[in-house]
């Protein structure tokens, strides 16, 4: 087992964890962070697989872009930051369909390789993987920038209070009800 090795497992290790503590805490902002540690660990098995181009565009993107975008989604609709009681739900459905999920992919793969030593491809260079991705893979990419926009406007929306409430009519009979006074123009926020 050399050096690269055992760092490739110490860093899987430190995104599987990672990824665990992502679904199972009750803290919606350390959600987000747990999710920082195990995307930078994602992006550090790309450097030791020497795909640098790869790990950073990990970085910059999915650390950089999209888990400040989900904190400030966290941010702008006042979404309970603290422990969260409605969040709570049964482990065992979860556990159950995870880990079934798990052994069945395990047994697809051991049963699409039985165990076989495959070579690895030739190595790909930043000009492929530019033209790939520029390519084939460019709509998907603008589709996701403006979904992820129109989440950041939807949550700039909903986290204004004056947008979506309506004023209400007074009574039209003329009664005032027992122990209710009329608010003045400083109550209101409105000008005389």
């Amino acid at each position: 087992m050399t050096g690269a090795d055992v760092l490739l497992l110490a860093l899987a290790a430190v995104a599987v964890g990672a990824g665990a503590l992502v679904v199972t805490t009750r803290h919606v902002v350390r959600a987000g962070l747990h999710l920082v540690v195990c995307l930078g660990a994602v992006a550090g098995l790309y450097l030791v697989l020497t795909a640098e181009l790869v790990a950073w565009v990990q970085v910059l993107i999915y650390v950089g872009a999209v888990v400040v975008l989900l904190l400030f989604a966290v941010m702008l609709t006042r979404a309970p930051i603290g422990a969260s009681d409605d969040l709570d739900r049964p482990l065992w459905p979860a556990a159950l369909i995870g880990g079934g999920s798990g052994l069945g992919l395990a047994a697809l793969l051991v049963d699409a390789f039985r165990w076989v030593r495959v070579e690895p491809p030739a190595p790909g260079t930043a000009d492929r993987l530019g033209g790939e991705i520029f390519r084939t893979w460019v709509l998907p990419f603008e589709v996701l920038s403006v979904l992820l926009l129109a989440a950041l406007v939807g949550a700039v929306v909903l986290s204004r209070r004056e947008i979506g409430r309506r004023e209400v009519a007074p009574r039209e009979t003329g009664e005032r009800e027992v122990g209710r006074r009329e608010a003045g123009p400083r109550e209101t926020g409105r000008r005389p």
